[in-house]
């Protein structure tokens, strides 16, 4: 992957922590920053697809507690084969 040289200022207190973490990792203080320009870079990305394509069928209101939890137990009953006591 080819590169590009850019120049950005940073504060000092910064550069000195990323230069005792490049220390302690064994990697250059480089390596660090361009990890973090490509955390910043993913965490601003806009997605040409939404994660979830899909949608749910609902109530529309927020279940309760107890419906949650019967929801989860009714489905491991279903799941579970009661000869053998191990999921099916």
């Amino acid at each position: 992957m080819s590169m590009k040289r850019t120049n950005v200022y940073a504060d000092p207190e910064d550069l000195a922590i990323i230069k005792e973490a490049a220390k302690r990792r064994g990697i250059s203080e480089a390596e660090i920053i361009r990890q973090g320009i490509h955390l910043a870079a993913m965490a601003n990305r806009v997605w040409d697809e939404p994660l979830f394509s899909r949608t749910f069928e609902g109530t529309g209101r927020t279940p309760s507690r107890s419906e949650v939890r019967d929801t989860v137990v009714d489905a491991v009953r279903r799941g579970t084969d009661p000869d053998s006591g191990t999921a099916a």
